[in-house]
This record gives structure tokens, C-alpha cells and sequence, in this order.
């Protein structure tokens, strides 16, 4: 079947040339955009629409901004459309589920992953600053230095390259970032907690056994008043990980911790979660 000839992911010049017809098209191909389709045989990821899209693109464009940064593993919504990038003088293609932003790439803005063209970390953050909230920002920043593809220095010299729009931003929330932070709902209490007048609080702060060996790790914490918080995602109702949970907070409370718990209900109640940890710290003796 001349289906089977086709990469999962194609142009409609690629279907043709294999000899597709228009109603093999129409079983086979999910239309992402005009000319580029994906096979039914896979899923329609953002990775594969945008390989779909990529040979249709003007040489030099980039997949950028939210796109590249779910790309790179960030923690941001798949939503339409798929966003690039493309150098000054390019044709700026015009697309439905495409969205071109045209700007200078330099050397250091694009990375290959998988034969795809990427924003690097940096750039892509540096994107994201002109649009993304505070704390958003914080967690895709988070995600990128953790996964290797943002570090402190690197980003220091870039931010006096960033737009107008977004340099505020990223100058406030750069210092703040940690690749400690493992998940996006830490990193958000953790940025809400540094945009207060709390004490600031560490990421993965370790728990001791009377013997001081560390034998668990509390999501965000405050040593001096051994406060920690945790957050609780659906994960945690699993059997087995609800067990583990279940030892890991009596190891914390033998060695003395208070422990705030939270969950996904609470990442829409940022007031709430500050007055409750405000309150844990209190309850230690903390003042500031």
C-alpha cells in the first residue's frame, strides 16, 4: 500500500509523490495546516505537527516560544498554534495553526532535537518573559535549567539581549531560578513565597533519622523552623505512592517537621497557601 511508503509525518507533496490519492489523503492524513499532515497510524503530538509543518518553513526558522519550550520538556500547555520563528528577510509564512514571529537567530538561539530547529533554553525563556506571569515564567525557567538546557551564567548574558517587552520580567525572575525545583506546582509556591514578605524557602530540603542519615526530601522547606511544604499531585493517590508518602511523612514528623500538604485546588488559591504557611512559620517562632 503506497501509505506504508510515507513517513508518519508528510507534506502533501510527499503523498503525492507517493502516489496517494485524495481519498487515501483523507483516510490517512490529519490536516495540521495547509500542506502538511500527520498519518492516523500516530498520535497528533506537538512534535509531530511540528514535523509535519518543518519542511514547509523558510530556511533559517526555529520553532520558538511556547513551542519550543513544551518541546524542550517545559511545563506549558500543547495549544494551538505551533509558533516559529524566522530571520528578517525571510518570507513570513501565514498558516492556519502557525504563528511566525520574525526576529534575529543568532549562533547561540537554536538547538537540534531529533532534526528539528529549536529556540535554545535561553532564547526561549527570553521569549516567554514578554508574555508568560511572574510565576509561570519562574516554572518554565525551572523546567529548562533542570532538564540542562538553561544555566545562571549563560542566561546572564543574554538577558541584555531580550525585548523591550519582556526584560523587566526577566531581570526580576532570573535570580530566582532553581533546578532543584521539581515539579511546576513547586515552583510556583516558591516564587509566590519569594514575591511575599515570608522567608524565603528551599527546594528539596533533606530530612534526617536519629543517626543523621537523610532519608527523605521535603519539596520546599525551611530548615531554621523545620516547616516543609508539599505538594500533592494525583500521582499520590496511587496505592503504592500513597504508602510511600504515608512513611515519608512519619519520617518527617520523628525528626521534628511540621508539614504543610497541598494540592491542585490550591494552585488557584495563592492567598491561601501564603496565609497557611505564614501561620506554620509563626507557629515556630519565625518574625519578619
Amino acid at each position: 500500500m503506497v501509505v506504508s511508503r510515507l513517513a508518519p509525518t508528510y507534506t502533501v507533496h510527499a503523498a503525492r509523490a507517493a502516489g496517494l490519492t485524495r481519498a487515501q489523503l483523507r483516510d490517512d492524513g490529519v490536516r495540521v495546516s495547509r500542506g502538511a499532515y500527520v498519518s492516523r497510524a500516530v498520535p497528533l503530538t506537538l512534535d509531530a505537527a511540528a514535523r509535519s509543518l518543518s519542511p514547509l518553513l523558510p530556511a533559517g526558522t526555529a520553532f520558538s516560544h511556547g513551542t519550543a519550550a513544551a518541546l524542550l520538556g517545559a511545563p506549558v500547555p500543547h495549544v494551538w498554534p505551533v509558533h516559529v520563528t524566522v530571520p528578517p528577510g525571510s518570507h513570513r509564512p501565514r498558516r492556519q495553526r502557525l504563528r511566525s514571529h520574525m526576529s534575529e537567530l543568532g549562533p547561540g538561539d537554536v538547538v537540534e532535537r531529533g532534526g528539528l530547529r529549536l529556540t535554545s533554553g535561553a532564547r526561549t525563556w527570553l521569549d516567554l518573559a514578554a508574555t508568560l506571569p511572574d510565576d509561570e515564567l519562574v516554572a518554565v525557567g525551572d523546567a529548562l535549567y533542570r532538564a540542562g538546557h538553561l544555566d545562571a551564567a549563560g542566561l546572564g548574558e543574554r538577558i541584555t539581549g531580550c525585548s523591550p517587552r519582556g526584560i523587566v520580567r526577566a531581570r526580576r525572575c532570573a535570580p530566582a531560578l532553581d533546578p532543584r525545583a521539581a515539579s511546576r506546582p513547586e515552583s510556583l509556591i516558591r516564587w509566590w513565597v519569594l514575591d511575599s514578605e515570608l522567608p524565603d524557602l528551599e527546594p528539596q530540603v533533606p530530612v534526617h533519622d536519629r543517626h543523621g542519615r537523610v532519608v527523605a526530601h521535603g519539596d520546599l522547606g525551611h530548615r531554621r523552623w523545620k516547616v516543609l511544604v508539599e505538594y500533592e499531585g494525583r500521582q499520590h493517590a496511587e496505592r503504592e505512592q500513597f504508602g510511600r508518602d504515608v512513611d515519608r511523612y512519619s519520617l518527617m514528623a520523628a525528626d521534628g517537621w511540621l508539614v504543610l500538604r497541598f494540592a491542585d485546588r490550591h494552585l488557584r488559591q495563592r492567598a491561601v497557601v501564603l496565609d497557611r504557611i505564614a501561620g506554620a512559620l509563626r507557629s515556630r517562632g519565625a518574625r519578619w
